[in-house]
This record gives C-alpha cells, sequence and structure tokens, in this order.
C-alpha cells in the first residue's frame, strides 16, 4: 500500500512493448536498474507493464538501438493531474485553497462528543462547556483541560470528575456523575416505624428499638411495626430509635374507564421539505422566514454533517420534512384498547412501586359497559413496608406528646 502510495505521488505509465526478442528489453531493464512491475504477457512479443516515470524516459532513450515498439496505454500519478491544471488556473487555484482550509480548519473544534453522562443533560454540559470556551469553533490548542474541569466542576456540582481531549477537529469530553452518599441514620431522634400500606410481612430487620410483627403476620396501614419506646423495667420507660427494615408483600388494584371511540391521524400525502445549512453556530434557511405552516402535521428533522475526507467540518445540512394529516374518528377494538390502557396502567404501578421495591406478577382484565372500557390491573409486589414516624415527648418544644 505505501510503495502504490509513493509510486502515485512520483507519478507511473503503463507501457505496452512490443518486440521481436523481448528478453532484450528486460535485459536492458536490468542492466540500467531500472524498476517495473504488474508484468503481463499479451502474446509471444508483446507484453505490459508499469514502470515510474523516470525509468521510462530511461528506457525510451536505452531502447532506439533496439528494434522495439513503446506505448504509453496510460499515465496515473500527481504529476500528470498537476499538469492537466496548468491551463486551469481558477481550479489550481480552488484546489489549493480547499486543502489550505481543511489544514487551517483542522486546528479548531467543529465537533463535540460527551460520554459518561446519566442524569445530567447534555444541553446542561455544553452549555457549561460553552461558558468556558469549549465551542464549536474555537481553537483546540488553546483549551487548557485543567482550567476547563475545575469550572465546569463549580458550575455543575452534580458531576465528579470532568475531562476534555481534544482530537483533531473533535473534542472528546468524558464526565463522571457524582454518587450521592446515603443519608445517614439519626439514632438520637425517637421514633417509631410504622406501615406505610397494608401487607404481609415477609422479612423483619430491626436495628434499634422493639420489633412488633413477626414474619408472616399480615398489617395495616399506620401499624406499629418497630417500637422506639422500650421498657427497661428497672429504670422505666426508654424512648429510642424504632429503625430498621420491614419487607412484606403487597397487592395493587388499579383501574381505568375509557372509551373506545378515538381519532386518528390519517396523512393527505401533502408534504414539504425545508432546507437550511447550519455554519458554527448559524443557520442559514432556504425558506421562508417560519417553518411553521397552518394545519395539523408532523415535522420530522434530519441533520447530514458535512465531511471532507473523513474531516468533520463546521458545515450541517438540515432538511425538515412536514407531513399533513387530518384526525377522522374512529372505533378502536377492545383488545387494543385495553393493551394501551394497561400499558398504561403498568407504568403508574412502577412509578409507585419502584422506589420501595418491585412487581413480582401483574395481570390485565377488561370489561365492557356500553360504550365504556374498565381496564383493571391487578399486581403483586414485594417492597419495603416500614416509614418513620417521629415520638413527640412532654420535652418537646411544642409541647406535644406521643
Amino acid at each position: 500500500m505505501l510503495k502504490e502510495l509513493i509510486n502515485r505521488v512520483r507519478g507511473q505509465v503503463w507501457l505496452r512493448v512490443t518486440c521481436p526478442y523481448p528478453e532484450r528489453v528486460l535485459n536492458l531493464c536490468s542492466a540500467r536498474k531500472l524498476a517495473f512491475w504488474d508484468l503481463e504477457w499479451e502474446g509471444t512479443e508483446t507484453f505490459t507493464c508499469r514502470m515510474s516515470r523516470g525509468d521510462h524516459r530511461v528506457l525510451s532513450r536505452a531502447a532506439e538501438k533496439l528494434d522495439c515498439t513503446i506505448e504509453i496505454v496510460r499515465r496515473e500519478g500527481a504529476p500528470y493531474t498537476l499538469a492537466k491544471l496548468r491551463h486551469r488556473q481558477a481550479l489550481a487555484v480552488g484546489i489549493a485553497a480547499c486543502g489550505a482550509a481543511v489544514l487551517i480548519g483542522s486546528f479548531f473544534v467543529w465537533d463535540i462528543q460527551i460520554a459518561g453522562n446519566e442524569t445530567v443533560p447534555r444541553e446542561v454540559i455544553l452549555r457549561s462547556l460553552e461558558n468556558n470556551g469549549v465551542h464549536r469553533g474555537c481553537f483546540g490548542f488553546a483549551l487548557n483541560g485543567e482550567d476547563i474541569r475545575n469550572h465546569v466542576l463549580l458550575e455543575i456540582p452534580e458531576l465528579s470528575w470532568v475531562a476534555v481531549n481534544v482530537s483533531g477537529c473533535r473534542a472528546n469530553v468524558e464526565v463522571r456523575e457524582r454518587r450521592t452518599a446515603p443519608k445517614p441514620l439519626d439514632r438520637k431522634k425517637p421514633c417509631n416505624l410504622v406501615a406505610r400500606r397494608d401487607g404481609l410481612v415477609l422479612r423483619v430487620q430491626a436495628l434499634g428499638g422493639v420489633p412488633q410483627v413477626l414474619k408472616g403476620m399480615s398489617v395495616t396501614e399506620g401499624q406499629l411495626l418497630i417500637s422506639g419506646v422500650e421498657d427497661t423495667g428497672t429504670f422505666g420507660t426508654r424512648f429510642t430509635a424504632g429503625l430498621g427494615s420491614v419487607e412484606g408483600r403487597t397487592w395493587y388494584t388499579l383501574t381505568a374507564n375509557v372509551p373506545l371511540t378515538g381519532a386518528e391521524k390519517r396523512y393527505t400525502g401533502r408534504e414539504k421539505r425545508l432546507h437550511s445549512v447550519i455554519f458554527g453556530s448559524r443557520r442559514i434557511k432556504f425558506f421562508a422566514n417560519s417553518s411553521i405552516d397552518s394545519g395539523q402535521c408532523d415535522k420530522i428533522t434530519e441533520r447530514t454533517p458535512v465531511r471532507v475526507c473523513g474531516i468533520p467540518l463546521p458545515i450541517i445540512w438540515e432538511t425538515e420534512i412536514v407531513r399533513f394529516y387530518e384526525t377522522e374518528p374512529v372505533t378502536v377494538t377492545q383488545a387494543r384498547r385495553q393493551k394501551e390502557t394497561g400499558a398504561a396502567l403498568e407504568a403508574y404501578l412502577h412509578s409507585l412501586v419502584d422506589p420501595y421495591g418491585e412487581v413480582t406478577a401483574s395481570q390485565v382484565a377488561s370489561r365492557l359497559r356500553g360504550d365504556v372500557l374498565t381496564v383493571t390491573l391487578t399486581a403483586e409486589c414485594r417492597e419495603e413496608l416500614g416509614t418513620q414516624a417521629p415520638i413527640y415527648t412532654a420535652n418537646e418544644p411544642d409541647g406535644a406528646s406521643g
């Protein structure tokens, strides 16, 4: 591959040599140390090969005394390409200007890649980077990674580590989000652990206080699980923190009433394509002042970065496809409506259970009454039952007692 590139830079020619004694031509190349390759015989007196431009000139002069014909089949390489541009000065200047623009543009940042963020939005990180000099079009060699890291960490406290590495026209930004330390248990403040909902106790683990329930017992909402009031017998009642974990099995029943009629989109076939060019941070539109059109429509935006030889340029070709539609009343099947409503109830169930445990089993059923479908979701879950309830004594500032 490297030899091929060197030969094309120096220039090479395809030759067809016709001679009654072709071995004389080959012996001449060997004596003059002329390199040739890709030799192919077309007959007993004719062969083709490739040779560099300089060796071809030497062979042409040396073969004048031989009874042979050397024909140039094709010329390849940079010298011949540049020779064609002698009478096209404008094209040569344009190619040189493009090459210079690509070379100079490679010293600037035109693409920013962010990796490692999960909860912190990408837009927040980009805004903070822009405030500290990292944006499209900035000079890559002028960026100070340590200074940028210190300022970004101060502006975004949710991050614990930031690294900015510039590679060519791209700035690779790697971040690590800060992990929130668990809240320490307050063992000095008296409290009880009570049931936050009904359930069947599966496991009891007391870290403080006196357990009031056992495995296998059913509890109701508000029932005392771990008491913070302890009877010491000799010294009387002692108030402590009733801490621990009570895991149990719970059941949920969620119901929703939905109609079987609805509205669906029907595309009219009318479509508009709006084109624009984004150069750096500026946007040049090739349509009217606004892309918003009257009527109901869907808008799909496609962005295509412009690259030259794999190098990203600060140019993005944007196409907005506007598809118009009309709504028409339709009757939805019971199975479809049950599936859609069941999925919504399932999502709502997870929002209730996920902070405390997990859903172990669920089932969706429906019943049709006239034009209304009643969808019921029944689920069995395994979650934490306990929640802390403070104990107020007579010494409390508000005078409450508990």
